[in-house]
């Protein structure tokens, strides 16, 4: 009898993925009876890119915060088909929050809900991921990052964040519950830890860098034309520094790799997630990404003494020339300046994520010793699939240029 997975935040950034590689068979043919998309806003199948395959099932409304453990239960029971086979569960679920306690204390109770409901619901369970990130090594403090403790390359086997950081990261008491949990349990566990996430979501994500980048560069070169120099829109600093990117694909591919093949022995042991073994920088993929849409992509202007280019001004400022777009190529409305995107997220990301922060991925790629996992892709085999499949699903032009540009 083959797997049958549900991933949890299957229409997110990276559960969209899981889902995707399941129903195109990764690792291989016959290994998936059947994958239980669980969203919370609902999603239909003709808009979710997924192949249409009678393996997909997708649930949408279960709210995993609401009524009694019992009741969690019970609309799961009802909801999902054949919840009692269900082998393998990815957990990618997460509800943002400006309130950091509130988030933190949403996290930690729809894991544990989920995972209590999955381990009630199903004597077949063999395998549950939880997703954290690069959180775990103290990325998010910026310039309040720890260096004395925590070091490049970033390991697993690195120490927690010391406090006052470490009560206030939800992935922690997350961590700290499930190795209890699951400790009798007859399933096995692990988490994976991705830096930047970089995917394709079809439903829109409060966090998506790939989106707001495709929407940026497809409106700069359809405003400033084919050819026109494009500069990074961050900082010198930042422009150099080292890091691992995480596109969703190769998470979706690294985690259920493990889930398949973790020896007992390594029950609950973290792993790095990334494209590749060695990192890049924006100096790198910058020119790369630029040239996808048909331009020239320089470096940060203030090194030429100019004022720095924002990706959110920018797009603001030229509101006009995008719903032109829409209207010429038929995309989808909104997504540009929608509500459910955390608008500014992505100057964070470019400015102030400064230093360098490359992850060790020795412990994912040796994993297990007799069936190591291999594949690695390049900045373009990992973007550049996202780019298209925004193309496909009308969230940028199909050409992702204009021959001329646009005025606005």
């Amino acid at each position: 009898m083959g797997k049958r997975a549900l991933v949890f935040g299957a229409s997110g950034v990276t559960g969209w993925s899981f889902v995707n590689e399941i129903l195109h068979d990764y690792p291989e043919k016959s290994v998936w009876d059947g994958v239980v998309a669980m969203t919370n806003r609902p999603l239909k199948q003709e808009d979710s890119l997924w192949p249409a395959d009678q393996r997909l099932q997708i649930v949408s409304g279960v709210d995993l915060l609401k009524g009694s453990q019992q009741d969690l239960e019970a609309a799961l029971k009802e909801k999902v088909k054949d919840v009692g086979k269900v082998t393998h569960v990815y957990y990618l679920a997460y509800k943002a929050s400006t309130d950091m306690l509130q988030e933190l204390e949403d996290a930690v109770n729809m894991f544990k809900r989920s995972t209590i409901a999955m381990n009630n619901l199903s004597p077949a369970l063999e395998f549950v991921v939880l997703q954290t990130g690069a959180k775990m090594y103290g990325c998010h403090l910026l310039d309040n990052h720890p260096t004395d403790y925590i070091h490049v390359p970033l390991s697993e086997d690195q120490p927690r964040l010391k406090q006052p950081y470490h009560d206030i990261l939800f992935y922690h008491p997350q961590l700290d519950w499930i190795a209890e949990y699951a400790q009798d349990k007859r399933w096995s566990w692990c988490d994976t830890r991705p830096d930047i996430i970089i995917g394709f979501v079809p439903n829109q994500n409060f966090y998506s860098l790939a989106t707001v980048l495709g929407i940026f560069l497809a409106l700069y070169a359809s405003v400033e034309g084919k050819d026109a120099a494009c500069p990074f829109p961050g900082s010198s600093k930042s422009w150099t520094a080292k890091s691992n990117d995480s596109c969703s694909d190769m998470i979706a591919r690294q985690s259920l790799h493990l889930s398949l093949h973790l020896p007992a022995e390594m029950k609950g042991q973290g792993f790095n997630v990334a494209d590749a073994k060695a990192p890049e920088t924006w100096r790198s993929k910058w020119p790369l990404l630029c040239a996808y849409f048909g331009l020239k992509g320089t470096g940060p202007p203030e090194e030429d003494g100019k004022d720095a280019l924002e990706i959110r001004k920018y797009i603001n400022a030229h509101l006009d020339a995008w719903k032109k777009l829409e209207s010429r190529y038929g995309l989808k409305k909104g997504v540009a300046d929608s509500d459910l995107t955390f608008q500014g997220f992505e100057y964070f990301l470019m400015t102030q994520f400064d230093f360098d922060r490359q992850y060790d991925m020795t412990r994912t790629y040796s994993t297990p010793k007799d069936k190591p996992f291999t594949e690695e892709r390049s900045v373009m085999e990992a973007w550049g699939v996202v780019f298209d499949r925004m193309r496909e699903g009308k969230l940028i032009p199909s050409d992702a240029r204009a021959d001329t540009p646009i005025a606005g």
